[in-house]
């Protein structure tokens, strides 16, 4: 992925006030105010001129950009914005809104690198280069028509731009349309052959035909590529396109069974320095499907059978070469789940009602085709081994379910799902003891798989101070709740064709329930196998009817990232 830049134009010698000044002037304005000055020599001389204090108004707005392009060669982008803002200050322009919302772009922050494209429209005149930024960041945000509207004014404006063809190859892959993605990347590999990006977008739909071998050839050119020239755009986040590229082949390695291979390109994932969110992303699942990848244990496991006196859990019959996990894809290729239910707590308040509501959950999936790996009152090992072997079967998967019920909890911003053999004491060790849903996002993310995580838990931090409850809940202690995603995968993954519902909205108490089963999952179990019912559609009904049944104490809240529609039970 690319952003362009646009320069303020400078004049070839800056004006100097003073003949002391001689080295300044010789030296530092060029230093500055060149694209291909070493990062840390630019960001020095723009230092120096700033403390001479010489410059006001336009001309010190002028510095200040450079200094922030210095910075953004760098990937510092909070220095980036800070230096951009205040030239903004001094001078608004298209160039410093640009360079600004690529920072914002570069941190995840994709709302406001909106803002900033808007801006630099505004004050215009029109520019390919804006429309393609603001559709880099429409894309990120899963708001694919409006990306793929903003790449078609960039072409018009700019119809040689081989990296607008990428992207919008890109945005046209995560709405299913591999045949039309395919021929976008193709007419960028065509204006420009020595990208390497272009062959990164291609792996990734060979990857979602089935076609590994492609997939493979085309990483490695990528990489060959990368390795051979550096990007000479400075908006490039540094290191980024090589970590891409050996995150997609390390994939392309892995469901082609090649686990050596794939083992290698994980470790080179994890050698780059990641500055991006993007990169942070690749970094993260790379971390993850290495250490599966190095388990003591063979890759390739077994299906798990169904539980005795429940329907088969014989997988529907894949599709010659399924396509990726977006719109319509709906029953279409592998689908497994991974069900736990968590109820005989050791240490801490037990729950009469989780196994039961995995039972039903499990079997409901079961019914519609999913093969279920199912756990009931799992301590931290098995919960750690019961997890770890779905995400290996979840790479040969179209469609992940994850179903949890029982306690969890939010500690520095990060959710937990909690064994029933924890003891939830004030430590540095604690987190150790449980069992990280960011671990589980990065295992899962992947473009050309839909995640769908579950989660009838309670939203209560154990380490705040308890409280009195007038019914059986699912939470242990008072306090702010799980971590509600503002914004799927926000430095830990990407998070694409991903949905995590939530039992309860952010910062309320998860009821256990008077019966067998708790409001959430009891609603669930009815609308989960309901044939041709959109998932958002069922969590809607399943909303409806908890928030009847509970008299508004609990609402399900949801967030996604889905790429389409999405049908759990075949059409």
């Amino acid at each position: 992925m690319r952003r362009w830049i646009l320069m303020l134009a400078l004049a070839a010698m800056m004006p100097w006030s003073a003949p002391a000044l001689a080295q300044a002037r010789s030296q530092l304005g060029p230093l500055c105010t060149t694209a291909t000055t070493p990062a840390d020599q630019q960001i020095d001389a723009c230092n120096k001129i700033v403390a001479l204090k010489v410059f006001s108004g336009e001309k010190l707005a002028t510095i200040y950009f450079w200094r922030a392009v210095g910075w953004n060669k760098k990937g510092n982008y909070a220095q980036v914005i800070a230096d951009a803002t205040e030239a903004l200050r001094l001078k608004p322009d298209i160039a410093l809104y640009n360079l600004r919302g690529s920072a914002f772009y570069d941190k995840g922050e994709h709302d406001i690198a909106i803002a900033d494209f808007n801006d630099a429209l505004r004050i215009g005149p029109p520019s390919g280069i804006i429309y393609h930024n603001r559709g880099n960041a429409f894309r990120s945000r899963g708001d694919y028509a409006k990306a793929i509207a903003d790449y078609d004014s960039a072409i018009r404006l700019g119809p040689k731009d081989a990296f607008t063809y990428q992207n919008r190859g890109s945005a046209k892959q995560a709405l299913g349309d591999l045949d039309g993605a395919l021929a976008d990347i193709n007419e960028a590999i065509r204006i420009n052959p020595t990208l390497p990006s272009p062959l990164n977008n291609r792996t990734v739909i060979w990857r979602a035909k089935g076609d590994f071998d492609r997939a493979i050839a085309d990483g490695t050119e990528a990489i060959r590529l990368a390795k051979a020239k550096a990007p000479v755009n400075v908006m490039t986040p540094p290191g980024s396109v090589l970590i891409s590229a050996y995150v997609q082949r390390g994939l392309a390695y892995e469901a082609k069974g090649d686990y050596e291979h794939a083992r290698e390109d994980f470790r080179a994932t994890l050698e780059g320095v990641a500055v991006d969110a993007g990169s942070k992303a690749n970094q993260a699942t790379a971390k993850v499907r290495l250490s599966l990848l190095s388990d003591p244990v063979a890759p390739t496991l077994p299906t798990p059978r169904a539980a005795p006196g429940t329907p088969s859990a014989t997988e529907p019959k894949a599709a010659s070469a399924p396509p990726p996990a977006a719109a319509g894809v709906g029953f279409a290729g592998r689908r497994v789940a991974l069900v736990i239910g968590n109820g005989a707590y050791a240490h801490v308040k037990a729950l009469p009602n989780p196994p039961n509501d995995a039972r039903s959950i499990a079997k409901s999936l079961r019914e519609i085709g999913f093969t279920v790996s199912e756990g009931i009152d799992l301590d931290r090992a098995a919960m750690q081994k019961t997890t770890r072997d779905f995400l290996r079967e979840a790479a040969r998967a179209q469609v992940a379910v994850v179903y949890y019920a029982g306690h969890g909890v939010q500690i520095d911003g990060r959710n937990y799902l909690v064994p029933v053999d924890v003891r939830l004491q004030a430590g540095t060790s604690m987190t150790d003891a449980m069992i990280d849903m960011d671990t589980i996002l990065a295992g899962l993310d992947d473009q050309v798989r839909t995640n769908i995580l579950i989660l009838d838990a309670c939203r209560n931090n154990p380490l705040e101070p308890q409280v009195a409850s007038a019914g059986a809940n699912r939470a242990i202690g008072a306090g702010s709740g799980l971590a509600a995603p503002a914004a799927l995968g926000a430095g830990a993954t990407l998070g694409a064709g991903t949905l995590i519902a939530f039992a309860t909205a952010p910062g309320q108490v998860a009821l256990d329930g008077e019966g067998t089963n708790s409001p959430f999952s009891a609603a669930l179990s009815r609308h989960i196998g309901t044939s041709g019912l959109e998932v958002q559609q069922m969590l809607t009904r399943v909303r409806a009817e908890v928030v009847a049944a509970t008299k508004a104490k609990q609402v399900p809240w949801s967030n996604s990232s889905l790429l389409g529609e999405v049908y759990l039970a075949e059409k």
